[in-house]
């Protein structure tokens, strides 16, 4: 089953989660803005990423503009940063197993889910 790290608000992830179901896809949502993740659960999806926590976030967000954009953050202020503030972590996040992927463009999606 595929783990799908969604943010309801966001137009993309609902529509994976639309590409998922039509396709019969067995997923579990996690809305994460909802209910965060705790650092544990983050730096577990960033492994299965293979990526730095700077690399997950949203750098066309306002609050990202505002706050973060001059800064130079730690791997642990990253993380600090995106459990504070979960609507800066890309989305959706899949997760399958010990690998996971962020959810765009829909044709790695197609890859993803038939491998």
């Amino acid at each position: 089953m595929i783990k799908v790290l969604h943010n309801n608000v966001c137009s993309k992830s609902r529509s994976i989660l639309e590409h998922l179901d039509e396709n019969n896809v067995a997923f579990e949502i996690i809305d994460f803005v909802e209910n965060p993740l705790t650092a544990m659960e983050l730096k577990t999806v960033l492994k299965k990423l293979h990526m730095p926590a700077s690399e997950v976030v949203r750098k066309n967000e306002p609050l990202y503009k505002e706050k973060f954009a001059s800064q130079e953050l730690s791997e642990d202020e990253w993380i600090a940063v995106l459990l504070e503030n979960p609507s800066l972590i890309q989305r959706p996040i899949l997760i399958k197993g010990e690998i996971a992927m962020i959810g765009r463009p829909i044709e790695n999606v197609k890859f993803f889910i038939d491998n």
